[in-house]
């Protein structure tokens, strides 16, 4: 009976609630738009843009106007060296100015590191948002492996309170010893211990889907049983990793920082090369002077400025130089910084590959030990009844098929997330593939 039970509320737990449950594309909507991480990148990416503004506007014409008002006090003296009065005289400037950059090599290479630093930011957008499909999936799927974790806890908590209370009346009427008892109690016990750690798991889980998605989690539909156990394509693990090594979004990333660098050391070579830039400015001024009760009106006139300045670097005290070296080693830094990512990509791939053939083969097995755990249970289960097993086999047989049960469910939800994984490794993740897997759930 209580088997019947332990199955029944498995069964229950892979059906769909009443009422409107969440999937995972309600949950990645809400994450696309609260997720505070994809929000971060966002900005940064945008940020980082306006330094190609900013790096353009240099090279552009400058406009500048200026105004001023000057005064200086003014006397007049007398043959006894007495001041005969006071006044004061006024100067009023008026002026634009235009210029314009000639030649200047160290902007356009500005620019450049600017553009590149940028594209390098837009790869690593691109990289957080292919990261949005697996976290979020991530985090909805621990929350699935957590609720069947806390089934699987409670149904064998269940059981091994029926195993202890069978076991208590057998002794009370005499047909088992003590010991029986003490084994059973024991087990109850655990188990009640576990479930209540799965009931904090699953808070926890619920709380890391809520972390990204800012939304409190309601029912979430369930992964069903017929799912999909089919190979890479293409079945090739050197495939996918030129695919990555290719289209992985970080490791575009480094290659543009590596460009970046590359133009940050032109930029600072030519801080050794001479600037050329043309101006051409227009002013008025004009004085005047106020004496006592007389005013001395003054005439200005407008004048206008052409010219082209050359300005040749001759010594920093060498700095230039070691700005030149200190470009070299970033530089050399972005190189090893791309290379370490490569590796670590080329390795990522190679593993997610490999967890998905092993993914496939694992849930055949574990479910086939679900089969046997509980044949082998019902069969301890009999031989108990008759007195040919002990209550501590029938314990260690539930047990068993919990532990199996546990491991189905978790091998099931690993083997989709690897499946996400390796695509994401190799830059190919879009948001079609998190609808495949929506589509597996019910």
């Amino acid at each position: 009976m209580r088997l019947k039970l332990l199955t029944l509320a498995l069964a229950l737990s892979a059906l769909p609630l009443a009422g409107h449950s969440e999937d995972l594309l309600d949950a990645y909507r809400e994450a696309r738009a609260n997720d505070p991480v994809l929000s971060q990148a966002e900005a940064t990416r945008l940020a980082t843009g306006e330094g190609v503004v900013q790096a353009r506007a240099v090279m552009l014409p400058q406009l500048n106007g200026s105004f001023g008002l000057t005064q200086q006090s003014t006397g007049s003296a007398l043959s006894s060296g007495e001041v005969s009065g006071s006044g004061h005289s006024r100067t009023r400037d008026l002026s634009a100015s235009l210029t314009q950059s000639v030649v200047d090599l160290s902007q356009w290479a500005n620019l450049s590191v600017a553009r590149s630093t940028a594209r390098s930011q837009d790869a690593t957008y691109e990289a957080a948002l292919q990261d949005l499909f697996v976290r979020v999936t991530t985090a909805y799927f621990g929350v699935l492996t957590s609720q069947d974790a806390l089934v699987f806890a409670k149904a064998n908590e269940d059981a091994y309170k029926e195993a202890y209370d069978q076991a208590d009346q057998r002794f009370k009427v005499g047909l088992s010893a003590v010991t029986d008892v003490y084994q059973a109690k024991s087990y109850y016990e655990l188990a009640k211990a576990q479930t209540i750690a799965a009931q904090n798991t699953l808070n926890d889980s619920k709380e890391a889907l809520t972390q990204i998605t800012g939304k409190p989690v309601g029912e979430l539909k369930k992964l069903r049983e017929d799912l999909p156990l089919t190979p890479p394509a293409p079945n090739d693990p050197d495939a996918w990793v030129q695919a990555a090594l290719k289209s992985n979004a970080t490791v575009q990333a480094g290659q543009y920082s590596v460009e970046a660098a590359e133009h940050a050391i032109n930029a600072a070579r030519a801080g050794h090369l001479p600037t050329l830039n043309a101006s051409v400015s227009r002013g008025k001024d004009t004085t005047w002077l106020e004496h006592g009760n007389y005013n001395v009106p003054g005439n200005g006139s407008y004048g206008t400025t052409v010219g082209l300045s050359v300005s040749i670097p001759i010594f920093s005290g060498g700095a230039t130089q070691s700005k030149v070296r200190q470009s070299i080693y970033q530089r050399d830094e972005a190189q090893d910084s791309l290379e370490s990512t490569r590796r670590q990509v080329v390795r990522d791939t190679l593993n997610y590959y490999r967890s998905v053939i092993a993914g496939i083969s694992q849930v055949e097995a574990n479910k086939a030990s679900v089969d046997s755990g509980q044949k082998a249970l019902d069969a301890t289960r009999a031989g108990f009844d008759v007195g040919t097993q002990t209550m501590l086999n029938v314990l260690n047989a539930i047990q068993t098929l919990t532990q199996a049960e546990s491991s189905y469910s978790q091998s099931r939800h690993a083997l989709v997330l690897d499946q996400l994984q390796l695509k994401e490794s190799a830059g190919s993740i879009e948001l079609k593939d998190v609808e495949l897997v929506n589509a597996m759930l019910q």
